[in-house]
């Protein structure tokens, strides 16, 4: 339907001559077809998240492609409560660098989330480039994903499960924070809905252990480990169990003591695994690509990030757009192609072709 034909309805519908009430309002909506299952045609699975599975779609209405998050309602107890927080909480999030919800439809066996859709996550971006992403691009996305998030935490919203399949890309370069269904949960799961296990590759040390005190820091531990996945081109902490994922965090990071970890020799988790005593290591020694590191011991904030040196060359403006306004309006915001991209429309670096082997310099 374009917007003439909208726009005819409008007139021949008594609706909309005077301010309507919630009931009508509703009603004139789904004369339009929206929360009809009828309005969207389901193509591809694109995958299967924690709570419901997911597809690529397209509106009737609109002919725009969309992304449909069907959670069927029979057989899982945890389901409606995370659809409905996501739900709740999509509606007031209105963000450049969050995910869109357009329309929710409620049938008895399902509830159907359609969202605006983006053409890949951050990990098949990844896989895309051969893993070798330009600097540049990485300082580009690392921006807009704490651009998103300072947006969240300022509103005491926590995202807490970022990864990389969480934070999708169109065909722009514009990031979005996707996925917001555990953003109010009470523990962060370990399978998905069809009994897939859940990454733990993302998530602190403090909420490996047990620890449901979450604040904004959960999401800023997933941030640094995204932002080394990006450079390095590899995962950092890629543990197949709570325990293998606390030793390859203590073996980079030391094993934790009172000192400076008050509290850590009474956890019992902590206690159980008898970790070895691991010293520190360099960091720059596993991020050679990366030599700007943040200084700060404590978890830096995400609005306290967007403010760093690193991001310098991004210019000015890009601290005083409007929410809801993508960096891409900027001319001075643009992305590379990607050293290992083969089919990249992106365009070339400003310093003219970068090969393979220069870009492992920046």
């Amino acid at each position: 339907m374009d917007m003439g034909q909208f726009r005819d309805m409008r007139q021949s519908s008594p609706h909309f001559d005077q301010p309507l009430s919630r009931r009508s309002r509703r009603a004139s909506l789904s004369e339009i077809g929206f929360g009809k299952l009828e309005t969207y045609i389901k193509l591809d699975k694109l995958g299967e998240g924690t709570y419901a599975t997911v597809f690529k779609g397209r509106s009737k209405l609109t002919d725009n492609l969309v992304a449909l998050k069907e959670i069927r309602l029979e057989h899982e107890e945890g389901a409606p409560c995370t659809a409905i927080r996501e739900v709740s909480l999509l509606k007031d999030l209105k963000h450049a660098n969050i995910v869109t919800l357009h329309d929710i439809v409620h049938t008895d066996k399902s509830l159907t989330l359609v969202f605006e859709y983006l053409d890949k996550d951050l990990k098949q971006y990844m896989d895309d480039c051969g893993n070798i992403m330009s600097m540049h691009n990485v300082k580009v996305f690392l921006f807009q994903i704490l651009r998103g998030l300072s947006y969240c935490h300022k509103r005491k919203v926590l995202h807490r499960d970022l990864k990389p399949q969480n934070l999708l890309i169109n065909e722009k370069g514009e990031l979005k924070l996707a996925d917001f269904g555990l953003a109010r949960a009470k523990s962060v799961p370990t399978k998905t809905y069809s009994n897939e296990v859940v990454t733990l590759w993302y998530r602190p040390p403090d909420v490996l252990l047990g620890s449901s005190e979450y604040s904004t820091q959960i999401d800023m531990w997933g941030v640094g480990c995204i932002f080394y996945e990006m450079a390095a081109g590899r995962p950092l902490f890629p543990g197949s169990t709570v325990e293998d994922e606390l030793h390859l965090i203590f073996r980079l990071l030391g094993t934790p003591k009172e000192e400076n970890w008050p509290g850590i020799s009474s956890i019992e988790e902590f206690k159980s695994h008898n970790f070895p005593k691991y010293k520190p290591q360099p960091l720059i020694n596993h991020a050679p690509r990366y030599r700007d590191p943040y200084e700060s011991k404590k978890r830096i904030s995400a609005e306290e990030a967007m403010k760093h040196s690193h991001f310098r060359q991004l210019g000015t403006r890009v601290h005083t757009l409007p929410e809801s306004v993508s960096i891409f309006t900027l001319k001075e915001v643009q992305l590379q192609r990607d050293p290992g991209y083969r089919n990249s429309s992106y365009p070339e670096s400003g310093n003219g072709k970068i090969n393979r082997r220069q870009s492992m310099l920046f």
